[in-house]
């Protein structure tokens, strides 16, 4: 199995979770405090350095606000 960092399906989860959370009209300081971690957590996210696991996605989905079938359809490409 290839390394998921970098990968397409990566990349298209990031760029989701980045949409989503500006179209929410969130900041990432907004977000790190909703999820009570540090922003600088969020920035890795975002910029595609850490990996986001399943529960983590649930959690980011209810911070922003969207349904995580979504993601998961993003990333199907």
């Amino acid at each position: 199995m290839p390394r998921s960092l970098r990968s397409p399906r990566h990349e298209a989860l990031r760029a989701f979770l980045v949409e989503r959370r500006k179209a929410a009209g969130l900041t990432q300081a907004v977000l790190a405090e909703r999820l009570r971690i540090h922003r600088s957590y969020v920035a890795d996210i975002e910029r595609g350095q850490r990996r986001v696991d399943v529960v983590e996605l649930f959690a980011l989905a209810e911070a922003i606000g969207f349904d995580p079938g979504e993601a998961i359809e993003r990333m199907k490409g």
